[in-house]
């Protein structure tokens, strides 16, 4: 057994959440060895009717969210399926809910309520704006929340466009198995669960920590292309090739700079790197330079280079590039074939293997059963 597995052996975990943010916290934990129960509607997670199909119509977001899990569908309005997930709650060590603020508590599930049956319950609430305040019921997507957080203003196109992945989304779902590892840790000297309330909008708040505290300490307020991560130096910027292709040029650094003005027989653009932002001009010889090469030209002449130089790949080009077979970063699963990008650790030298494809409960027995024999930690 790999050491990864058991990071969280014994842990019990009832994910009711849909789409994205809780079932990727989920399998994060299903990762390092929870017990994850996924609780559906009769109707299925939605993320079943978004996105394509495999060859065997199976949905393939969904299969990606959900391997390693075990699934029970239930409808919590009727009696007996809504005594059979207080039962489940009762024993879990996690939940991990992602309603809009007031719907569990409609469905008697609140935090309150399933406190008062097991107070080593670690409650998990993802929602768009949190639990609290003006916005905590407004419907939004990841779009809506960088629209609103000061990052898609200086990042994208004109107009500006969200982001593939979602950053909220996936953020959120950091955050959120973050809080519950932590939450796992503290219940052992605290004895008692407790709620966490995470809002996907909030989340981007400390990714931009560097930025927040700029603009504390000068009222700076980056504008597109303006700051040297998102377009406005020339040393770390992404160039066209002559043949339509792009490649992106990272050296931050003046050794890294100086190495790639020299492979370019460029020596004059070595003190240029101090120039003020945005550094247009150079940006525009640099530019030129670059479309003067083709693409494989370009990699012949500075892939060895130590200057921070890395060809734009598409996804099917990073997939079969050797770094990701060699960190084992995807792997295939024999049952069902399908393609997983896995845990991005190695643990005392060991990478993580594919995880087995989502398994359906029989029924209340069977789904509850195996749930409550796991010893609790």
């Amino acid at each position: 057994m790999l050491r990864l597995d058991t990071f969280l052996a014994g842990v019990k975990v009832l994910d009711l959440s849909q789409y994205i943010p809780g079932p990727m916290a989920s399998q994060i934990l299903a990762d390092m060895g929870a017990d994850v129960l996924k609780i559906e509607p009769p109707r299925g997670d939605e993320m079943r009717r978004l996105g394509p199909l495999d060859a065997a119509g199976k949905p393939v977001f969904y299969e990606a969210l959900n391997a390693g899990k075990r699934l029970r569908f239930l409808d919590l309005k009727q009696l007996e399926d809504h005594a059979s997930l207080l039962a489940l709650a009762a024993e879990a060590d996690v939940l991990i809910e992602g309603f809009r603020p007031g719907v569990m508590a409609r469905l008697g599930f609140d935090y309150e309520t399933l406190k008062a049956v097991n107070a080593r319950l670690i409650y998990c609430s993802l929602s768009g704006y949190g639990a609290h305040g003006e916005l905590a019921t407004k419907a939004a997507h990841d779009g809506n929340y960088l629209a609103t957080s000061g990052i898609l203003k200086r990042n994208g196109g004109e107009p500006p466009i969200a982001f593939d992945p979602p950053v909220s989304d996936t953020t959120g779902a950091l955050y959120a198995a973050i809080a519950i590892l932590g939450a796992l840790n503290g219940r052992r000297s605290a004895g008692q669960g407790c709620k966490i309330d995470i809002g996907l909008a909030d989340v981007l708040m400390p990714l931009q920590m560097l930025q927040v505290a700029d603009w504390g300490a000068n009222g700076t307020v980056p504008e597109p292309r303006s700051t040297y991560l998102n377009g406005g130096a020339a040393y770390y910027q992404s160039y066209a090739t002559g043949d339509g292709r792009s490649i992106l040029l990272g050296c931050v650094e003046p050794k890294f700079w100086a190495n790639f003005c020299v492979a370019a027989q460029r020596p004059e653009w070595i003190d240029r790197q101090s120039e003020p932002l945005p550094q247009r001009n150079l940006i525009a010889d640099v530019a030129a330079f670059f479309d003067a090469l083709d693409f494989a030209e370009a990699i012949a002449r500075f892939d060895h280079v130590e200057c921070c130089f890395s060809p734009i790949l598409d996804l099917g080009e990073a997939l079969t590039a050797a770094p990701v077979e060699a960190r084992g970063l995807v792997r295939r699963e024999t049952q069902s074939g399908q393609l997983q990008a896995l845990f991005p650790a190695v643990i005392d030298g060991r990478r993580p293997v594919a995880r087995s494809p989502l398994k359906q409960a029989e029924d209340d027995l069977s789904a509850a059963a195996p749930f409550r024999e796991t010893v609790k930690q």
